[in-house]
Formats: C-alpha cells, structure tokens, sequence
C-alpha cells in the first residue's frame, strides 16, 4: 500500500517540476519527493505491505 502512495507523490512531484508550478515552501517539489521516498522507505521495511492475520 505505501508503495502506491510513494508511486502518487513521485508522479506529483514530477508534475510540479514539470510543469515549473510556484508552490508555497510545503508543497515544493522536493519535499514531495522527500515524502515519496519516506512512504518508500516504509514499505520496503514492510510496513504497510497490507493485511495479514497471525496464528
């Protein structure tokens, strides 16, 4: 699942450095692909990777 989400704020990131948008200092280009690769970063380590039940 946050592989999903780091796939979304990668692409956004793309269209705001594509696309030369001036957003507030939040919302830049880089903190959205910082954010991508967090969400990466935690699915990689397993978590998030979906639901699973334990016996």
């Amino acid at each position: 699942m946050l592989g999903i989400v780091a796939a979304v704020l990668f692409f956004v990131a793309f269209l705001i450095n594509a696309a030369d948008l001036s957003t507030n200092d939040v919302f830049s280009s880089t903190n959205v692909m910082l954010l991508g690769l967090t969400a990466l970063a935690l699915h990689v380590a397993g978590i998030g990777a979906g639901w699973s039940r334990r016996r």
